[in-house]
C-alpha cells in the first residue's frame, strides 16, 4: 500500500500523526464497532493476539483480532477491527 493516498482519498500519514492514533505499536486502518469509522490506530501485538515480538510485515489484518481503543466519535473506549496492517507506515517512520 502506498503511504501517500489511502483509501476514499484519506490521508493515512495525518491521521496516524494525529493524537488520536495513539502513540505505541503497529498502524493498522481499523474499524470502531460503534460507529463505524475506519480511521488509522496503532495498537501493541498482543493486543491483537500475537507474540509481542511479531514482525508486522509478516500479519495479515485476518491474523489479528479486535483490540480496545478510544473511539473520539463514539466518546469512550471501544472494539476496533483491523481491516489492514499499515506497513507502508511504519516503514516510512523507520526510514526517518
Amino acid at each position: 500500500m502506498s503511504v501517500d493516498t489511502g483509501r476514499d482519498d484519506r490521508d493515512l500519514e495525518a491521521e496516524l500523526a494525529s493524537t488520536s492514533s495513539g502513540r505505541v505499536g503497529i498502524p493498522v486502518d481499523a474499524i470502531c464497532v460503534g460507529c463505524g469509522r475506519t480511521h488509522v490506530k496503532r495498537a501493541r501485538p498482543e493486543e491483537m493476539d500475537q507474540h509481542p515480538q511479531v514482525d508486522p510485515a509478516s500479519l495479515e489484518s485476518t491474523d489479528l483480532t479486535s483490540f480496545k481503543h478510544v473511539c473520539h466519535r463514539c466518546g469512550s473506549a471501544t472494539w476496533w477491527n483491523p481491516v489492514a496492517v499499515l506497513t507502508g507506515l511504519l516503514e516510512s517512520e523507520q526510514g526517518e
